[in-house]
């Protein structure tokens, strides 16, 4: 079984990208962020796909997330839906029995740092809430931190810098310790060229001059059935890459 997450960074702009790579990826579940469109400004043969449950959230021009769930991996129609602390379009979930599946767009920060604090303080409150209610989840998205300083190019290091700072690191840290593992560096901890957004300019990307800022993260139990998530850097022309979790079952059926 395959979850992915994308932040395409406009899906009008990367609808026919998205199209090419599901017809041949075929992920059972896609993640994606920053689609910078509300439901009527998407062409109708990207927002109803006829394999896929998909839901859009999002407004125009800014922000925006959506989930698209392969209709032959469950064995019924995931309920959807949204955390009390979804602001900006940043969140949606798929409920499946004992399973959430969760689309993030974390704020950047760079405008409004505290409201990136409340918005990271509030989802590490989610996720204890549903460790203690015995609920197996999975994050998916574009965290805008990058984890470690392994997870930026040494050239784009810099000290407090918004993504890099000690705060936003020590609360990420908090999210994976309430039980969650993050599987991109679970599976590959020696890598420091493990990136997934390059800044769009000077050829940053063909340098892999980058940060590492989307992840799959997944609940204790889960984790060892994921044996691969890597970074699809040839994917699209988004400044994000996307990022793909392959589990040796379907976590969405049984239970």
């Amino acid at each position: 079984m395959k979850i992915a997450t994308w932040n395409v960074n406009g899906i009008r702009a990367r609808g026919n990208q998205f199209l090419e790579w599901l017809e041949q990826e075929k992920p059972d579940a896609v993640c994606l962020q920053e689609t910078k469109a509300s439901f009527d400004q998407i062409p109708l043969q990207i927002c109803d796909l006829d394999d896929y449950w998909c839901y859009w959230h999002g407004g125009r021009g800014y922000s925006g997330v959506a989930l698209h769930l392969r209709k032959q991996s469950f064995d019924q129609k995931p309920e959807f839906g949204h955390p009390a602390f979804n602001r900006e379009n940043r969140i949606v979930i798929a409920r499946h029995k004992d399973l959430i599946l969760a689309s993030v767009y974390v704020p950047n920060g760079g405008k409004d740092y505290d409201a990136k604090v409340i918005f990271l303080e509030e989802m590490l409150q989610y996720v204890k809430e549903c460790k203690q209610a015995g609920i197996r989840l999975i994050i998916c998205g574009d965290l805008n931190i990058a984890r470690t300083p392994e997870d930026v190019h040494p050239k784009e290091q810099r000290p407090n810098a918004i993504g890099q700072r000690p705060q936003e690191r020590e609360l990420l840290e908090q999210i994976l310790e309430s039980g969650l593992v993050d599987m991109g560096r679970a599976l590959d901890p020696q890598n420091d060229q493990l990136f997934t957004w390059w800044p769009p300019w000077r050829n940053m990307k063909a340098r892999n001059i980058g940060w590492r800022l989307d992840y799959v993260l997944v609940s204790n139990e889960l984790a060892p059935l994921v044996n691969e998530c890597k970074v699809l850097k040839s994917v699209g022309t988004s400044d994000h890459a996307p990022v793909l979790a392959n589990f040796t079952s379907n976590i969405f059926q049984g239970k």
